[in-house]
């Protein structure tokens, strides 16, 4: 019976008393060993026994009332400073990567640490269409090759672009390997981990936080097909865990902490996106796995928080929150409520083969030698997206401003070959109306079609290579990517639909002749949405971040449209998100509290010991000596151990932690000189009166006061499906007796590995408690 090893807690006020006494280090109290699962229960009769003790003692003096009184607000006071801290990162990271991006095609002559953007802002040279101005150098101009001949100059800016995207990648890789091998990946699937009552040691850690900072904008300006919006989640996750150790009512109590790490999560969608609301409905949704009321609260400032301290540094310089804020003039009609259902699905197909393939193509890195080689994969995918990518205009800029391209809506200014359609033959009174008028589709935009073509393609299958490589990857980004070019191109198709057959039925009464009704740009945005849905499996938090993240908020019937039909599709294929799916693969023992258990068996079937197995290792009330109590700890890796009446009677009394009685047994030694190996040990309410012998007979020990007398148990016929739902909510491990009798144990590892066996999975992929 695999346990998990854990410590004292309210169930035993004199033992705590004890160690505090005696030189044991209080911290030890209240910390888990590195892969164990928490006790949830445990945990929160701590900080209620903690709660007690500060109002009881509020009424001894002023200093004890001030001290309730931080006690009551530290809750909020923690979740300001995440919030505080969140946004500075997520603000300095937005404004290296755009430099850094920048970077790879030229450089701002006289100030090398403007970007492109911040070079053309006052530029009196500045060309229309946004793409430069005098002041802003290619690296071929710098070289001096500018003017000799055109392939030559296209080949060293192609050169260059090629080995500053290979220097940032490999730096990002050198660096996380080196210093924090946990910097690596999304780290969604662990926060969701963590949530759910894991601990990982060091995953939230300093240097994670410093080394992800550094190396997510180094891996996005690579312009390997990642985003730093999954990473900015595991960022803001490192703040709250450092400031919720600053606060012992957070930092001592692992429950505790965990509503700080769900209000970190909420921050960092909120920065990611620039949406408060969709960063706390995403914890909840997404993330979060214990979610009272006040964390909801909490979750929400805190991401209020974290919003505002990014407005206020303005990282993209346009007085918003997000990188595509777009405002569309046109309604939405219902006819084209069938393409938007369309691309929901596409959007949820996509989805379902992205996650197959990722999956598969992960397993295979960590069961072949290519696990062995993390930098080396990382340069070969680096070379290889920036060879492919340069060429085409679309997947050459950053993933972020390409969807902020296609999400726009053509107005009479726009000069890009998006909105190159053939000039039209009506008369000039049309500039002053809001509707161009529809026209078929001009060279430049063909051009455009088919470089939207080749990038889908690519985007689509590099995205599959780059998820899980040794650097900081986020997934939101590619994917919105993927959808927005699909929907871009679907909503061209509508268009010119509409436009050649004008007399259809569907939507002959809402667009009028020689008018557009359609906005390309839209079904971008709800392609966006779709795929993102259908590789993540977000719903309500989907739509809300789509919304603010555009500021679209008449269009969010056909987002919703699009979500719903991406989930329904993808699930059919399969019903986990990539976060799941990678956590499955890691082998983190997640027990999905949403999943309904549907299995007919019943606990005696999933409790050890099995037939054949050795017999349960238990303590008996009475007649154990201190010695065969030491040689119990010495000689099992058990982390608890149920306490009986006696052999014969099996009776169950309670159950004890390992470290509890590790703890008790040390404090015996050092408070009393008479307490020998031989001494007996009494866990009930009364032992003997020592007698009155020898001056060095040993002393008897009572410990009753660290038995844990209310163990969660069941008995031998309980449903498996009610064992599961306790898992979920409470506990790590559960005794099972018959008539009052111990039968067995039953651990969470037991539960994941039943379920894995039900589902027809290898149950030794859980690997850790």
């Amino acid at each position: 019976h695999s346990m998990h090893k854990s410590q004292t807690t309210g169930t035993g006020t004199h033992l705590l008393e004890t160690i505090n006494n005696s030189d044991a280090n209080i911290d030890d109290i209240g910390t888990y060993d590195d892969f164990h699962t928490i006790d949830w229960l445990r945990e929160m009769s701590r900080n209620r026994l903690r709660h007690r003790q500060i109002l009881y003692r509020k009424k001894e003096s002023f200093f004890r009332t001030l001290k309730g009184l931080h006690d009551a607000w530290s809750g909020w006071l923690v979740v300001l400073l995440v919030g505080l801290a969140a946004g500075t990162c997520a603000g300095l990271i937005d404004i290296v990567t755009k430099w850094l991006t920048d970077v790879k095609l030229g450089t701002c002559s006289g100030k090398f640490w403007l970007n492109q953007e911040s070079c053309c802002w006052n530029s009196h040279t500045a060309e229309p269409s946004g793409t430069g101005c005098s002041e802003w150098k290619t690296w071929a101009t710098i070289f001096g090759v500018e003017n000799s001949n055109t392939g030559l100059t296209y080949g060293v800016n192609y050169l260059l672009y090629i080995v500053s995207a290979l220097i940032f990648a490999s730096l990002a890789a050198l660096l996380v390997k080196m210093f924090a091998p946990y910097a690596c990946g999304s780290g969604i699937p662990e926060v969701k981990t963590i949530l759910s009552g894991f601990i990982i040691r060091g995953y939230l850690g300093k240097w994670t936080l410093l080394i992800k900072s550094i190396t997510a904008p180094l891996a996005v300006a690579s312009n390997l097909s990642l985003g730093k919006e999954g990473p900015l989640v595991h960022i803001a996750s490192c703040c709250g865990n450092i400031f919720a150790h600053l606060f012992p009512k957070y930092g001592k109590n692992e429950a505790k902490k965990r509503e700080v790490l769900s209000a970190a999560a909420a921050a960092g969608v909120s920065v990611a996106f620039g949406a408060p609301v969709g960063g706390v409905l995403f914890s909840l949704e997404e993330v979060s796995y214990y979610f009272p009321m006040k964390t909801l609260w909490r979750s929400f400032f805190c991401a209020l928080t974290a919003a505002f301290i990014l407005r206020s540094i303005n990282p993209f310089g346009n007085s918003h929150l997000v990188m595509f804020y777009v405002t569309y003039n046109k309604p939405w009609f219902l006819f084209e409520l069938v393409p938007f259902a369309l691309i929901g699905a596409l959007g949820g197909l996509y989805g379902a083969a992205f996650i197959h393939a990722n999956l598969a193509w992960c397993k295979f890195r960590k069961n072949s030698k290519l696990g062995n080689y993390p930098i080396l994969e990382v340069v070969v995918v680096t070379f290889i997206t920036a060879a492919a990518s340069y060429p085409n205009p679309y997947t050459r800029i950053d993933a972020s401003m390409m969807i902020a391209e296609l999400v726009k809506e053509c107005g009479p200014v726009m000069q890009n070959n998006l909105c190159d359609y053939t000039a039209s033959v009506v008369n000039a009174t049309f500039s002053v109306v809001k509707d161009p008028p529809v026209t078929p589709i001009g060279s430049g935009l063909r051009t455009a079609l088919w470089q939207l073509a080749l990038a889908l393609l690519f985007k689509g299958i590099i995205t599959v290579f780059t998820f899980g490589i040794k650097v900081p990857t986020g997934l939101f980004i590619p994917s919105m990517g993927v959808g927005a070019i699909m929907g871009r191109l679907i909503g061209v198709g509508v268009e010119q639909l509409v436009y050649n057959y004008p007399d259809c039925a569907l939507w002959k009464t809402s667009c009028h002749a020689g008018h557009s009704c359609v906005t390309p740009g839209l079904y971008a945005m709800v392609g966006a949405a779709a795929t993102l849905g259908g590789v993540t499996r977000m719903t309500v938090s989907l739509v809300v971040i789509m919304f603010e993240l555009t500021g679209g908020l008449q269009y969010i019937v056909p987002l919703m449209a699009a979500a719903m039909f991406s989930k329904w599709v993808g699930d059919a294929f399969g019903n986990e998100g990539i976060y799941d799916g990678h956590i499955r693969l890691n082998g983190y023992p997640f027990l999905d509290n949403k999943e309904e258990f549907t299995h007919t068996t019943l606990a005696t079937d999933v409790m050890r010991p099995r037939r054949g197995d050795q017999p349960l290792t238990v303590i008996e009330q009475e007649g154990m000596t201190v010695g065969d109590l030491e040689h119990l700890v010495r000689t099992t890796k058990y982390n608890g151990f149920p306490v009986i009446t006696s052999h014969e009677s099996q009776q169950l009394i309670g159950y004890l932690y390992r470290r509890d009685l590790i703890l008790a047994l040390e404090n015996a030694h050092h408070n009393n000189e008479h307490v020998l190996s031989n001494s007996l040990v009494y866990f009930t309410l009364h032992a003997p009166t020592p007698s009155l012998g020898g001056a060095n007979d040993p002393v008897p020990l009572r410990l009753f006061n660290i038995v844990d007398l209310s163990p969660i148990t069941v008995t031998d016929h309980t449903p498996m499906e009610i064992v599961v739902e306790i898992f979920s909510k409470l506990g790590r491990q559960a005794l099972v007796t018959h008539n009052g009798k111990l039968l067995g144990i039953i651990t969470k590892k037991d539960v994941l590995r039943h379920i894995a066996q039900l589902n027809k999975q290898d149950p030794d992929s859980i690997l850790f408690n």
